[in-house]
C-alpha cells in the first residue's frame, strides 16, 4: 500500500509523550502504543519537512530485529500490525491507514534512566573526547587509535537520557550508583548480546554497525525487556562494509544528506544551528528516505512493503 507522509498524530488515546520522532499513546494501564512519524531531526533540532516512509522503516525494522532477537532477549512489542492492533484496540478502528506501517502495541514498562550505548569502533562522540584526551567518559582507552578504527571488545558505553540536548557519555561505575550494580550488569550483559547478534547477521548483509543505543524497561512483576527502537537507523551508525577504511569517518545509511545539507547552510551562514531549521528543499528530503528504505532492504533483504490493513 502506499503509506501516508505523517508530521503529527491525534488519536483517541490518552498522550503519554511526544518525542521527537514518535508520538507515545497509553493503551489501558498495561499497554503503550508507539507511533513513528515521519518527523526527521537533526543536531537537535526537529525540521519543518516530514521524511516519507521514515516512520514506517524504523517500526518495521524494529519489528523485524525483535522476532529475530526473542529467543534470547525478553522484549515488549505485542504487534506491529496496525489490523491487528486495532483488532485488539477497538477506538483505533478508524486510524488504520494512519497508522499502517508506523504503529507497534507494546507491552508498558518503567524505562531504566539510562541510555546503553555499545561501540564496535571509536567514532562520534566517543571520538571526539578520544581525541581530545584519550578516553571516554573520562575513563582511558588504548593509545594510538585511529578514527573509525574496531574496538575489541565492544565497549559498553552507558549515557544519560536528555530531554533536550545531547545524552552524557557516563562510566559503568556511574550507570552502577545510579541502577545498582546488578542490574547494572544485567543492562550490560542484555546490551552484549543484542549487538553481537545484530553485528554478525548485519555483516552477512555487507553492513557494519559501528555502534548502537538501546533502551530497556522494566515490568510490573520485576522482568527486565528491550524496548523502543532496536538497531535502526536512527538508533545505530550502519556503514557499508566494502568502503570501510580506517582513519577517517565512514558514509552512513542514515539521514546523511540532511546533515550535509544544514552543515552547509551552518558554513554559509544561513543557518545558526538553532530553531527554525531552514527550509529542506526536496531533493534532500528526497535522498534522505532513499537513505532509510535502503538500509531497511540491506538489512532485511527484501523491500519495505507494508500490506493493505485488514480489520
Amino acid at each position: 500500500m502506499t503509506l501516508e507522509t505523517v508530521n503529527a498524530t491525534d488519536l483517541p488515546l490518552p498522550r503519554v509523550r511526544t518525542g521527537k520522532v514518535r508520538d507515545v499513546y497509553a493503551v489501558g494501564d498495561d499497554r503503550i502504543l508507539l507511533v513513528a512519524t515521519d518527523r526527521v531531526s537533526a543536531f537537535d533540532v526537529v525540521m519543518r519537512e516530514a521524511v516519507p516512509a521514515k516512520g514506517a522503516v524504523l517500526t518495521q525494522l524494529t519489528a523485524w530485529w525483535l522476532r529475530h532477537l526473542e529467543d534470547a532477549i525478553p522484549h515488549h512489542m505485542i504487534s506491529a500490525d496496525a489490523g491487528e492492533i486495532a483488532r485488539m484496540v477497538p477506538a483505533l478502528a478508524g486510524k488504520v491507514r494512519l497508522l499502517a506501517g508506523r504503529a507497534m502495541l507494546c507491552r508498558r514498562t518503567a524505562p531504566y534512566p539510562v541510555e546503553c550505548v555499545i561501540r564496535g569502533y571509536i567514532t562520534g562522540s566517543a571520538w571526539k573526547e578520544y581525541s581530545r584526551a584519550g578516553t571516554l567518559a573520562g575513563e582511558p582507552l588504548p593509545k594510538g587509535l585511529r578514527e573509525s578504527d574496531r574496538l575489541e571488545p565492544a565497549i559498553f558505553s552507558p549515557a544519560t537520557k536528555a530531554e533536550s540536548g545531547h545524552d552524557e557519555n557516563i562510566s559503568v561505575e556511574r550507570l552502577r550508583s545510579i541502577v545498582g550494580m546488578q542490574t547494572a550488569a544485567l543492562l550490560e550483559g542484555l546490551t552484549r548480546t543484542v549487538y553481537e547478534r545484530g553485528r554478525a547477521l548485519a555483516a552477512e548483509r555487507g553492513i557494519i554497525v559501528a555502534d548502537t543505543k538501546l533502551e530497556f524497561g522494566r515490568t510490573p512483576d520485576g522482568q527486565t525487556l528491550l524496548i523502543d527502537e532496536v538497531l535502526t537507523p536512527d538508533s545505530s551508525r550502519f556503514w557499508p562494509a566494502d568502503s570501510y577504511a580506517p582513519g577517517r569517518s565512514q558514509p552512513s545509511f542514515d539521514k546523511q544528506p540532511l546533515r550535509d545539507y544544514l552543515e552547509r547552510e551552518r558554513a554559509a551562514g544561513r543557518w545558526n544551528g538553532e530553531t527554525p531549521p531552514p527550509t529542506l528543499p526536496a531533493d534532500v528530503v528526497t535522498a534522505t528516505s532513499a537513505r532509510y528504505l535502503d538500509a531497511y532492504r540491506r538489512i532485511t533483504g527484501v523491500p519495505l512493503n507494508i500490506p493493505e490493513p485488514t480489520t
